[in-house]
């Protein structure tokens, strides 16, 4: 597999305090990579050091298969970038923000037009920055990251402080960009449930470690339900599956089934009815992904 981005060992110091411990990190080409963790996990410290913004205590980073340390300007050229809040000229237009952008730069002029395309702020265009709403100001960082038709695009906590219209708005744009553009794209969020509406791929930290990195799919997994049998003398009850080859959990006096297909759900009932325990009643139990994740962060705290 062609990794776009590849960490190995990445550590950041401030004093005696790890940021970032240890972190491997390994983006596919043409993912969306959700950056997932609680505010303060090291994402934004993360970020910076691949953008090299910040130089890591130890460790390394390859973007497009090269070394950062020895090839900055060749990857960043390659690279756009939103993070935290972009700065503008309030006074002058979307227009006049994005050229003199684009002269640092030093992209066609043409660009312009297609990147407020892309953000749907062509109408916008010869409007004042400091009219625009939030949502419009993070559209404009948006167009302004795609200048150089970046082949990895970078957003830090893109949607924070949007309202929900505002969050459709950059969550579809960012999908747009994904599929039409062929786009390798990191996110960072806080937010599980903005991360599973946009993810292929996620990683998850929490205090500078990385603790889950897999597809979102694998991530859902984990989410699969469980049915809950409550019934007499649970023990006993938890038993007789046992000796049946039935697997089951005792918890709570209550017996879980973790192989929930129909049939094994009415395997183990039938059992139960023929071994005379009463069945009180079989209640479905599912796992969000909010349940996962917060889990996951609070058994890596209490290490």
């Amino acid at each position: 597999m062609e990794y776009i981005v590849e960490t190995k060992g990445l550590t950041k110091r401030f004093g005696k305090e790890k940021a970032v411990s240890e972190l491997d990190m390994k983006i596919p080409r043409g993912e969306i990579y959700g950056f997932l963790g609680p505010n303060g996990a090291g994402k934004t410290t993360t970020i910076r050091m691949l953008l090299g913004l910040m130089k890591p205590t130890s460790g390394g980073i390859e973007i497009f298969q090269k070394d950062l340390k020895k090839e900055r300007i060749d990857i960043l050229t390659r690279v756009g970038s939103l993070v935290e809040n972009p700065s503008y000229y309030p006074h002058l237009t979307a227009y006049e923000n994005l050229e003199a952008w684009r002269k640092i730069l030093g992209v066609p002029k043409g660009r312009i037009q297609e990147v407020l395309g892309i953000v749907r702020l062509s109408d916008a265009a010869n409007k004042k920055v400091k009219g625009f709403s939030l949502g419009m100001k993070q559209r404009l960082g948006i167009a302004v990251s795609l200048l150089n038709n970046p082949e990895l695009l970078v957003l830090d906590e893109p949607t924070n402080g949007l309202d929900p219209s505002g969050i459709i708005e950059i969550r579809n744009l960012i999908k747009q960009l994904a599929t039409e553009s062929g786009m390798t794209i990191l996110i960072s969020s806080h937010l599980l449930a903005e991360i599973d509406q946009l993810a292929t791929t996620v990683g998850i930290v929490t205090k500078g470690k990385m603790i889950f990195q897999d597809s979102i799919d694998v991530l859902r997994r984990f989410a699969k339900q469980n049915i809950v049998l409550k019934v007499s003398d649970s023990e006993h009850a938890w038993r007789s599956l046992l000796a049946k080859g039935i697997k089951a959990d005792l918890q709570d006096g209550k017996l879980s089934l973790s192989d929930s297909t129909n049939e094994r759900i009415a395997d183990a009932v039938r059992h139960l009815v023929h071994d005379g325990f009463s069945i009180y009643r079989v209640e479905e139990e599912k796992r969000s992904l909010e349940d996962i994740f917060l889990q996951m962060t609070k058994e890596e705290d209490r290490v």
